[in-house]
């Protein structure tokens, strides 16, 4: 069974108590639900007493709603919960990761580009301030993947970068701000992302390192991790094929299973060889890379067997309930093996304190503790990172520091018109630098994007454009989204009719606030700056550093010219 004395718990004798005793008056619904942090939706109280009333989850995640609406639905469910929930949100970026209203610090990309590790401390600190007003006490967070492929469409500015020692470092700080406000951690995604080029909620990806490349990258990062005694960690739907015939050289090719499946990968790997003993999560296991390898009704039993302790979110919550009940009747799924997986469960709760909590009715915080949200020390600290991060990834054309007196006339294009979540009432990153840059005395053409021009296409020539502009400014809001299978620059398809044909004519500049990648599309810009987060605190230090008011401070966390031969010039 687990020792729950020892490390990442460290529980004493009375808090062990209350683990075996807790165990010990649960019956096997509440021993099932334990294992299961289901969605939450609906926040009607009615319908949030019958759900705790049937299915008794051990922990649920909400989607970012306003501090107020979190907080009364975290404070009625805890309220109303026989045993105290884990309340988990992606705390990736900052506290808007669990309130609409919340800090939106950085992406870490962003923060790794600081070089500076007190970004990464205030990351997390913002994290889990914000969060512990709302009631939430369990951060999907930090990421501790290595951001190896430019191709891959969901790591990339979500990950520190590429670079092992800068990612440990980062990661370490970012979990010592979580821990200051109670915040645990589920560091994810074990066993790594970051090397394949897919997303795995589309297809289980795969971590191709060998045996000893993986020890020398994730494998050092991860003993980190478990070392610093963390609580708990992220599985990710990733086959690790070196590992897992590493712990089983008879497993053939096509029976190798992703980690949140694989007994190899977590009783061998994680557990054996890393020795962590905290508690296992699976990643959303609605994803695809979960549910293509057998029938998911054997799928959710079958991953706790392997060694996962709790299931995120369901399909149907009733069929994945009746799943393990099932397994348990058949024997696929052992008592004993649920026991542990609750044991685990419990025992970083009260590692967490959260029993006392419950007791003085302290689980979630007055009404008075929302005043951080976004909070003025908060949002001066998200300008300090900006300030630091923002990078000029070349200038061959020695075009800064740009001014109107140099370069009156701008064209202005935006690509892709999907905008992240630092602006709100639907204002768009290109409305934003375009009403700076009037401010500043640009007069700024916006490019029209709901009616290309059919003149500047085919009859407009080099004349034509060199008349109308002084210079011409790309913005890409390309951010990382999942269920995407490429993050590339989408030109308009009638002849790239926004693709900057003219750059021996007009001089161009490109500011990336997101994808650090742009260069393998547009070797040829020979101003290139990355911004890595969408947001207006990081767009004003864009504006303030072209114009020459701000020194470029950010370095690459990651090769922004993709290995590509002549993106530096």
């Amino acid at each position: 069974m687990v020792d729950v004395k020892a490390a990442p718990f460290h529980l004493t004798e009375e808090k062990e108590q209350w683990v075996k005793d807790t165990l010990a008056s649960m019956d096997m619904e509440e021993k099932v639900g334990q294992m299961f942090c289901p969605i939450g939706g609906n926040i009607e109280e009615g319908f949030l007493k019958e759900f705790l009333d049937e299915f008794h989850p051990g922990a649920m995640l909400y989607r970012p709603m306003s501090a107020k609406e979190v907080r009364s639905t975290h404070k009625f469910l805890q309220e109303n919960s026989r045993i105290p929930l884990l309340f988990g949100a992606n705390l990736e970026s900052g506290g808007n990761g669990i309130c609409a209203d919340g800090t939106y610090f950085s992406r870490p990309m962003g923060v790794a580009a600081t070089d500076n590790p007190v970004h990464a401390y205030r990351l997390g600190a913002i994290s889990g301030k914000e969060a512990h007003a709302v009631g939430c006490n369990w951060a999907f967070a930090p990421i501790c993947d290595l951001d190896m492929n430019y191709r891959n469409p969901i790591m990339n500015v979500r990950t520190f970068g590429s670079c092992q020692e800068r990612v440990t470092s980062f990661v370490k700080e970012q979990l010592k701000g979580l821990a200051e406000y109670g915040v645990a951690a589920a560091v994810k995604h074990f066993p790594g992302d970051g090397v394949d080029e897919r997303d795995q909620h589309l297809v289980s990806t795969v971590n191709s390192l060998s045996v000893e490349e993986w020890d020398a990258t994730y494998g050092a990062v991860w003993q980190e991790v478990v070392n610093a005694d963390t609580l708990s960690v992220m599985v990710g739907h990733i086959m690790q094929p070196a590992y897992s015939k590493f712990f089983n050289p008879d497993l053939k090719d096509e029976d190798i299973l992703p980690a949140t499946l694989s007994k190899e990968l977590l009783q061998g790997l994680l557990r054996g060889k890393l020795g962590f003993n905290g508690m296992i999560v699976t990643d959303a296991t609605p994803m695809i890379g979960f549910n293509t390898f057998m029938p998911r009704q054997e799928a959710v039993p079958d991953s706790i067997a392997a060694g996962c302790d709790m299931i995120l979110f369901n399909k149907d919550i009733r069929e994945d309930y009746q799943a393990v009940r099932d397994a348990i009747t058949d024997g696929r799924l052992t008592m004993e093996r649920v026991d542990e997986a609750v044991t685990r469960i419990l025992a970083m709760k009260a590692a967490m304190d959260l029993p006392e909590m419950q007791k003085a009715g302290t689980l979630v915080g007055g009404e008075e503790e929302l005043a951080c949200v976004s909070c003025a020390e908060h949002m001066e600290w998200a300008k300090e990172c900006a300030d630091d991060c923002v990078t000029l990834v070349k200038d061959t054309q020695n075009l800064l520091p740009i001014s109107p007196e140099k370069y009156k006339k701008i064209r202005l294009y935006l690509l892709e018109d999907r905008i992240g979540g630092g602006f709100k009432d639907g204002e768009s990153a290109t409305d934003k630098i375009k009403e700076k840059l009037e401010k500043e005395g640009f007069e700024v053409s916006l490019y029209d994007y709901s009616k290309p021009d059919f003149y500047e296409m085919f009859e407009g020539g080099v004349a034509d454009i060199k008349s109308k502009f002084d210079l011409t400014i790309y913005v890409a809001c390309i951010d990382t989204a999942s269920n995407q299978s490429v993050r590339r620059i989408d030109w308009v398809h009638l002849m790239a009719a926004d693709a900057p044909w003219f750059i021996n004519e007009v001089p161009v500049m490109f500011v990336s606030i997101a994808n650090p990648y742009h260069l393998v599309d547009v070797p040829m810009v020979k101003t290139f700056i990355n911004a890595y987060t969408p947001t207006e605190t990081v767009i004003d230090q864009v504006i303030d550093k072209v114009m020459g008011r701000s020194e470029f401070k950010g370095v690459n966390p990651v090769d922004p010219f993709c290995g590509i031969w002549g993106a530096e010039f």
